[in-house]
This record gives structure tokens, C-alpha cells and sequence, in this order.
């Protein structure tokens, strides 16, 4: 038999699903009016951010790893608690207040994040890349009350402190500290620090956080989640691995029973905490099933081949770049790496031939990728196991509490293979951004989320991600996807990562151009790929310009690439 056959699933997505939402099923759904909508929602998804951190009360297990640091389930769960008695006594933070983190994949992150979430409060994760302008921008935008933040974040708003009247609570810092600003230590000493968190009144749908998009063009703008648009991806990422062994022929029960069988999940967090990948589809689902957490200061691929070894890492979620770069790592081999059991991809499109490298430099284990958005909370598409290996170029099959549609510039919804604007509905859209309600009309509309990605469906409703609209590349009329090009580049052995854009042209309107990065140590060249692509894609979508550098490529914290400094550094802003 060929490799295909063995992975071909035995049973249709439909029969799969109809067994898995069955009446007692940990898929069972039920409909809710979420902003006014009818929505198809988890039945047993947690209700709340603090329901989540209460399960992890009195737990032995670890929950957080941070180099010679180990944290358990019941220590993590005491400081969140001491810290919830402190916000909430000291500082005031009530119900719907602000509370901002600054900082690196610290575990205070993490504490942090669940004692103000179990308040009621609204956290505001900052993207740590940020300089001080733009975190001043994110605190006096958001309006936060409270920020907790590291030495570097610190220092980078020491200016704006004063003006910006927020308290401050310093995590990490040495030296002496700007006047007003609280040590973490100092913050928790005395604080209660009993099995009990703070009373607080809470509803599924009472705003959680403040998840600032990616900003590649123009300003940030606040994505506004509420605890079920979050606590939605746990059971979303359990439904997702079921559904993958389902379809190849097992019955709910086996599956229930083979996956209890396994120890708790130890992943390797490699995407910022600030992030809606990194917190809401890695972070949360590993807490919530008792699972530990292994956080990394920076991603540098040798100590995250390191982590895998020492800490015996069953699960990654990376950037397709990230997972890249291990690959193409001259020490992959000198590690143990028998642990792994699960690789994925999600926060940017994966190349197809991301799936054969892997499958040639690891030993067999479960490989996916995800889409979705910061404004759908992160999953709203999951492509895993036989599914993935057969369609690599698919973002996946929505998640059962989801619905996908392609519609056309009006709206209409178009037949299957047909390219069109993806729309996403579920128990994830967010309830819009803050303080921006001409943006959210935009964007947002009776509960569909405009995601401004161009895609196709199949017939069995496997999404396809061909482009942005904003990036899609029209020459002498022709319409050239950037994902679809970029795919072909990658399949070329010597290519580390390509970025595809469009560059002005007097006649054709605009010419295709990619500048790409070689693995290095592997020799490539412009008549090389040329050569490569020829038979792969039509004449007009191989690049008319080829760059080949050796600088990585310029992408933001969530590790998408940013085409305009593309096209700046290579003199093609036009």
C-alpha cells in the first residue's frame, strides 16, 4: 500500500461528526444568543477564565517550567490568588477594569494573566516588541488601570509613567525603580494566599481581554474577547484531535481511552504569551488538562532542541518559520526528540512542503496547522493528523461550533472551488474593538466576522487560504495568489522562507517579485529556482524579480511576514 492509502480516513467528515455530538459526548453543543445572535456553543466548555483557574487548586503536577524554575498546579494557583487579593484590595480593580502585562514569557505572565481575568477585570496582553510610544499607545488606548511589567518595558515607559497615571507592579528588575512602581515580591507579600480567589460575579460573556491585532498596516486596534470567545479553544483544539483519529475508524470511547492513557501534555510555549496563538490555543488548553507549560525567555532553536530533550516535549505550536528553522538545524540529530508526539503550525500560513520535511527529519507523529484570527479568537479552522498529510495545502476543517462561508464582493455566498472573502461565525468572534465602533461595523456583521483572507471551500468544506485580499497580485489582469507562489518556492529543498509580492509595472500594472532565504549552507541561485518553478506554475506567476538573501526576512511578534518592509528594503514601495 502507498503511503496515501494508509493515511486515507476511512469515514466521512459527516458520519465523524454525527458520532461525536451525540447527547453525553464532551462535544455536545447547544445554542446560546451570543451579541444578540443564536450561536452553536460548547455545552461543557468551561464558563469562565476563573473556572479555569480553579481547576488547577490543590494539583501536584507542574504547571509552569522556566529554566531551573518549576512551578505546580497549587503553587501557580496560591500566587494567581495572592495577586487577585491584592489587585483587588490594593489597587481596586473591580469588574471591567484594565489590567495591562508587559513583559517576556515570564511565569508572572501567566500568574498575571488568570488573577485579573478571575476578578472580572479586562486584561491587556502588550505586544513586547512594542517600543515605548506604541506601549504608551496600547495603556492610555486601553485605558489601563494597573500594569504589570518587566525591567525592559519598564525602562522603555519610563517617561510616560508619570502622565499616564497607571500603578505599576515591576517584575524581574534588579535595580532601583521608578518612583511609584511596586515589586511583584513586595505585591504579593501579605497578600492571602488561601485556597479562595476574591468574590467575583462573572457571566460566559462579560469581556476578558484586549488582544491587540498585529498592527502590518496602520494602527493596532483592541480585539475585545469575552471569557467564551476564549475558554471556546480548549474544547475546539480536544474536538480537533478526536475528530482526526475518528476518522480513521476509531469509536469515541477508544479514542476517550487512548488519550487517558497518556501522561499530561508538556508543550513547549515558543509564541509570545501576547499573542492570540500563544495564550488562547496553547497556553489555556495546556493548564486546563493539568498539563505543564515549558516557557522559553526568546526563541533561539538550539535551546528549544534542548527543551524538547530535557523537559520531554510531547507538543509544539509554532510559527511554520520556527519549525523551519529545527528542521533545517545542523544539531537536530544529536538530541532526543522521542517525546514529541505532536508538531503543529499556526499565527501564519504553513507551506505544504512544510509537511515532507518533517516527516523526513522527525519520527512519525501528529502534524497539523490552524487558521483563524485574532477577532475569532485565535481557531476557527484545524487541519491534523491524515487530513493534514493528504491536504497540506488546506487550512483545515472548521471546528463543529464554527460556520465558514466565501462570499463575493456583495456578499453572496459562492459555490465550492470558487475564490472568494472568507467569512467566519462561531462562539469565538469577538464582541468587536475597543473604543472603535466605526472599525467593528466594518468588520463585524449579525455575527460573522469579515476576515479579509481570500479562500476557496471544497466539497467535504476543507478551507482553503489562497491570499490576502489586500495582497493579491493582479498583472495584465491576471489575478496571482502570493500563498500559492509561495508555496512552490518553498518546495525547492534549499529554501528557508520566501516572500512574495506584488512591485509596480507601467504595462502589466504589477509583476510578480520574491525575495527568499536560503537555508544556510545549501547553494541557490536566481536560474535555480527559475528552473524550479517552471512546470509548476503558470509563465505569469513566476517571479519576474528573484532576490536571494541571507537576512531572515522582517516579520512582526506573531510571526508574520511584513511585506511592506519587504518591498521598502528592496526598493519596490512604489
Amino acid at each position: 500500500m502507498t503511503e496515501s492509502e494508509i493515511a486515507r480516513p476511512l469515514r466521512s467528515v459527516a458520519a465523524v461528526t454525527a458520532r461525536m455530538l451525540v447527547a453525553g459526548s464532551p462535544f455536545e453543543m447547544e445554542v446560546a444568543a451570543v451579541g444578540g445572535v443564536p450561536t452553536r456553543v460548547w455545552r461543557h466548555a468551561p464558563d469562565t477564565l476563573r473556572t479555569v483557574l480553579e481547576g488547577s487548586r490543590g494539583g501536584a503536577g507542574t504547571a509552569l517550567v522556566y529554566g531551573d524554575e518549576r512551578w505546580t498546579h497549587a503553587e501557580y494557583f496560591a500566587r494567581a490568588a495572592a495577586l487577585a487579593h491584592r489587585l483587588a484590595g490594593d489597587y481596586g480593580v473591580a469588574k471591567g477594569d484594565r489590567v495591562a502585562i508587559a513583559m517576556r514569557n515570564y511565569p508572572e505572565w501567566v500568574v498575571a494573566f488568570f488573577a485579573a481575568a478571575s476578578l472580572g477585570a479586562i486584561v491587556v496582553p502588550l505586544n513586547s516588541w512594542w517600543t515605548g510610544g506604541e506601549l504608551e499607545f496600547g495603556l492610555s488606548d486601553s485605558g489601563a488601570k494597573v500594569l504589570v511589567a518587566d525591567a525592559e518595558r519598564i525602562e522603555r515607559l519610563a517617561g510616560a509613567l508619570p502622565r499616564l497615571g497607571v500603578a505599576v507592579v515591576a517584575v524581574r528588575v534588579d535595580g532601583p525603580l521608578p518612583a511609584g512602581v511596586r515589586h511583584w515580591a513586595e505585591a504579593l507579600e501579605g497578600a492571602p494566599n488561601g485556597p479562595e480567589l476574591p468574590p467575583a460575579d462573572l457571566a460566559p460573556d462579560d469581556p476578558v481581554a484586549i488582544f491587540y491585532t498585529s498592527g502590518t498596516t496602520g494602527v493596532p486596534k483592541g480585539a475585545v474577547g469575552s471569557h467564551r470567545n476564549l475558554a471556546s479553544n480548549i474544547v475546539a483544539g480536544s474536538f480537533s484531535r478526536y475528530r482526526s483519529l475518528m476518522r480513521l475508524g476509531l469509536e469515541l470511547d477508544e479514542v476517550t481511552a487512548f488519550l487517558d492513557a497518556l501522561p499530561p501534555a508538556v508543550v513547549l510555549c515558543v509564541l509570545p504569551l501576547f499573542h492570540a496563538t500563544g495564550a488562547q490555543t496553547v497556553m489555556l488548553p495546556t493548564l486546563y488538562n493539568g498539563g505543564t507549560l515549558v516557557l522559553m525567555y526568546r526563541w533561539d532553536v538550539d535551546a528549544a532542541l534542548r527543551h524538547i530533550e530535557a523537559e520531554k516535549v510531547s507538543a509544539i505550536t509554532a510559527v511554520p518559520a520556527m519549525i523551519t528553522q529545527m528542521l533545517a538545524s545542523p544539531r537536530l540529530a544529536e538530541h532526543d526528540l522521542s517525546s514529541l508526539l505532536v508538531l503543529g503550525s499556526g499565527g501564519a500560513p504553513a507551506a505544504p512542503a512544510l509537511v515532507q520535511r518533517a516527516r523526513g527529519s522527525l519520527h512519525d507523529l501528529m502534524l497539523g496547522q490552524g487558521y483563524g484570527l485574532t477577532e475569532c479568537s485565535a481557531t476557527a479552522t484545524i487541519n491534523g493528523g491524515s487530513d493534514y498529510l493528504l491536504r497540506p495545502e488546506s487550512a483545515g476543517l472548521p471546528v463543529a461550533t464554527v460556520d465558514v462561508k466565501v462570499v463575493d464582493p456583495a456578499g453572496t455566498e459562492l459555490a465550492p472551488g470558487e475564490v472568494g472573502e472568507v467569512w467566519i461565525r462561531g462562539p469565538g468572534v469577538v464582541q468587536g474593538y475597543w473604543g472603535r465602533p466605526d472599525a467593528t461595523a466594518e468588520t463585524f456583521t449579525e455575527g460573522w466576522l469579515r476576515t479579509g483572507d481570500l479562500g476557496r471551500l471544497d466539497e467535504e468544506g476543507f478551507l482553503y487560504v489562497v491570499d490576502r485580499a489586500k495582497d493579491m497580485i493582479i498583472r495584465a489582469g491576471e489575478n496571482v495568489y502570493c500563498a500559492e507562489v509561495e508555496a512552490a518556492v518553498h518546495e525547492h529543498p534549499a529554501v528557508a522562507e520566501v516572500a512574495v509580492v506584488g512591485v509596480p509595472h507601467d504595462v502589466l500594472g504589477e509583476e510578480v517579485a520574491a525575495v527568499v532565504r536560503a537555508i544556510p549552507g545549501r547553494p541557490l541561485d536566481e536560474a535555480a529556482l527559475r528552473a524550479h518553478l517552471d512546470g509548476r506554475l503558470a509563465a505569469f506567476k513566476i517571479p519576474a524579480h528573484i532576490r536571494i538573501t541571507e537576512e531572515e526576512l522582517p516579520r512582526n511578534a506573531a510571526g508574520k511576514l511584513l511585506k511592506k518592509r519587504v518591498r521598502e528594503r528592496h526598493g519596490w514601495a512604489g
